[in-house]
C-alpha cells in the first residue's frame, strides 16, 4: 500500500512539474541597458537618458531605472511596450518617475522583466521587449518648450510626448529579450 500511494504521489509531482512555468533567469542575473532621448523631445537636451538595470529575483526580477537629464520637478510614465517606436504595439504602464530639482529620477518596479514577458492575444503570445517613458502630463511637456501634443500613456489617459526610449535596440531584439537566456551578457548598449 505504501509502495503505490508512493508511485502515485511521484507520478503527480512529475506530472505537475511539467505545467509549472520555468524561469528562463536564475536568481542572481541581470542585465543593464540604456534608454536614449526620443527625437521629438527637442525640448530636453542631448544628455537626457536612462540606464536600466533588471536584476533576476527567482520567480521576478527588480526593474532599477535612473534617468537624469529631463525637465526638473515633473513626473513621467514608464511603459513596457511591444515595439521601439511608433506605433509601440501593445504596452502596458509600469509606473511613474518623479524627476527632483536637477532633472534626475529613480524607480524600482518589479515583475517580469525578461524572454518570458509577453501577452497573450487571440493571435497567441506577443514578445514585450522595450522599454519607453512619457511626460505624464501634456501641460509639463509644453511649459518645457516640447510640444503638448496628448498621448494615451498615462493612467488617466492623458500624457505627453515620449521621452525616452530603447529604440537603441533592435524593434524585434528589445532590451527584456537580454535576461533569460545564458544569464549577465554584461553588456550596455
Amino acid at each position: 500500500m505504501k509502495s503505490t500511494f508512493l508511485a502515485v504521489a511521484v507520478t503527480a509531482v512529475a506530472g505537475l512539474s511539467g505545467m509549472l512555468p520555468r524561469a528562463a533567469a536564475a536568481p542572481g542575473d541581470k542585465t543593464t541597458f540604456s534608454m536614449v532621448r526620443a527625437a521629438g523631445a527637442t525640448c530636453l537636451s542631448n544628455k537626457a537618458h536612462g540606464r536600466v538595470t533588471i536584476s533576476d529575483l527567482g520567480p521576478v526580477q527588480n526593474m532599477h531605472v535612473e534617468v537624469s537629464g529631463l525637465t526638473p520637478n515633473n513626473d513621467f510614465t514608464l511603459f513596457v511596450t511591444q515595439h521601439s517606436t511608433r506605433p509601440f504595439g501593445l504596452s502596458w504602464y509600469q509606473g511613474e518617475i518623479s524627476t527632483d530639482k536637477k532633472g534626475n529620477g529613480v524607480g524600482d518596479f518589479t515583475g517580469v522583466f525578461s524572454r518570458e514577458t509577453f501577452t497573450l492575444t487571440s493571435d497567441g503570445p506577443v514578445q514585450m521587449s522595450h522599454v519607453a517613458m512619457w511626460f505624464a502630463d501634456p501641460n509639463d511637456a509644453s511649459n518645457a518648450g516640447c510640444a503638448g501634443i496628448p498621448t494615451p500613456f498615462d493612467g488617466d489617459g492623458v500624457a505627453g510626448i515620449l521621452v525616452l526610449s530603447t529604440e537603441n535596440f533592435p524593434d524585434d531584439k528589445g532590451p527584456l529579450q537580454r535576461l533569460g537566456a545564458n544569464g549577465d551578457d554584461g553588456g550596455d548598449e
